[in-house]
């Protein structure tokens, strides 16, 4: 039966037959309703012109009688607005009404009062029975509107739960851009290693982690905090300024030395090494022979990369199902220490202040590097 009468509504509403608010209450609300086996004719249940101190709704969907469930504010075809969004939820906040409809006749707009947000973000659903598919319409109108579904209080059921669908999704899309962000900028390595694969399958050469990272760096931007978007051409006359390129330096401190080339200074000591990679190895071979106890509490540390270790006790763990890397990328600090080397220079950075930290020491004070360029 509501199939029908959606069919037939939906004519009408094509015809303009419906011109003013009493043509959609008593054409498409009441019948909507008598569909959805609501007593229309028990104005206890359906009560019409609902007073609320001073003021009126259009319907007040009652369970039990004269207990109001539901608010339906109809507004005339094409004027369901942001100013009738806050008449309605200013009726139902005075009589602490769990859900509100606000509808035209065509678009029916359905709320929850008590969520949080803005109105707009208090909407479960927005339907248009005109333009939505038939089975579509009659499912949502069954699902948060039959009398029987009230009553039950499944409707309200159904109805939270599409909410909180609704709030993880514009939670999830509103933090999109600062996740990629952080992936960007902190050189996450899964990102690294899957932009270097691809280049490999392309052209038959892998990149090094520096070289992936440096491409972001210097070709994505970040513009606000909603707006993700590629560099712009080089021509162009207002390209933003380029995020700082190279690895993070740790801050000079008056009158020590730094490293003057590619190695690292421990205790007033310098030591040279062939690349990042090799200070890296050194310094936690280092810091192993000062204290026997340094690897151990490193490996415990909760947080290392996101899907790999930095330091475990088998290489396997150190990448997890890649044996290329592990063949290729593994170092073995002392019998039964594993450290991952891909890496880039940034990456290595951060993984020498957790190492500092570790040890106890100062990072840029007690102990100075030098990554190279």
């Amino acid at each position: 039966m509501l199939k029908l009468d959606i069919e037939e509504i939906r004519e009408a509403i094509r015809m303009g037959q419906f011109t003013n608010e009493a043509a959609v209450c008593q054409g498409v609300v009441l019948r909507i309703l008598h569909a959805l086996s609501w007593p229309t004719y028990d104005t206890q249940i359906v009560s019409p012109e609902y007073s609320v101190e001073g003021r009126r709704v259009d319907f007040a969907l009652c369970h039990p009688a004269r207990r109001p469930a539901v608010f339906i504010e109809v507004k005339k075809i094409g004027q369901s607005d942001a100013a009738a969004e806050r008449q309605l939820f200013e009726y139902a906040f005075h009589k602490g009404i769990p859900m509100a409809i606000l509808t035209d006749g065509q678009d029916w707009q359905f709320f929850l009062p008590a969520e949080q947000g803005e109105y707009g973000e208090r909407r479960v659903y927005k339907l248009d029975i005109v333009e939505r598919e038939i089975d579509e319409t009659v499912a949502r109108l069954e699902r948060y509107l039959k009398y029987q579904a009230i009553c039950s209080g499944s409707a309200m059921e159904a109805a939270r739960a599409d909410y909180q669908n609704v709030a993880r999704e514009r939670q999830t899309k509103a933090t999109l851009p600062e996740a990629w962000t952080k992936l960007v900028e902190e050189e996450d390595d899964l990102l690294l290693e899957l932009l270097a694969e691809r280049v490999e399958g392309l052209c038959g050469y892998k990149p090094d982690p520096d070289t992936v990272a440096l491409f972001l760096r210097e070709n994505v931007y970040l513009r606000g905090p909603k707006t993700v978007a590629t560099a712009p051409p080089k021509d162009s006359a207002h390209a933003p300024a380029k995020p700082q390129a190279g690895p993070r330096t740790p801050t000079a401190v008056m009158g020590q030395p730094q490293p003057a080339q590619v190695g690292f200074i421990i205790d007033q000591k310098p030591y040279s090494a062939r690349n990042a990679r090799d200070v890296l190895v050194k310094v936690f071979a280092e810091f192993a022979d000062r204290d026997p106890m340094f690897l151990e509490r490193f490996a415990t540390l909760p947080k290392h990369g996101r899907t790999r270790r930095y330091l475990a006790h088998s290489r396997d763990e150190l990448y997890p199902g890649r044996p290329d890397l592990v063949r290729d990328f593994s170092h073995e600090l002392k019998p039964g220490w594993w450290l991952g080397i891909n890496l880039s220079r940034n990456a290595i950075e951060r993984i020498l202040e957790m190492a500092c930290a570790v040890a106890g020491l100062r990072y840029g004070t007690d102990l100075k590097v030098n990554l190279g360029a």
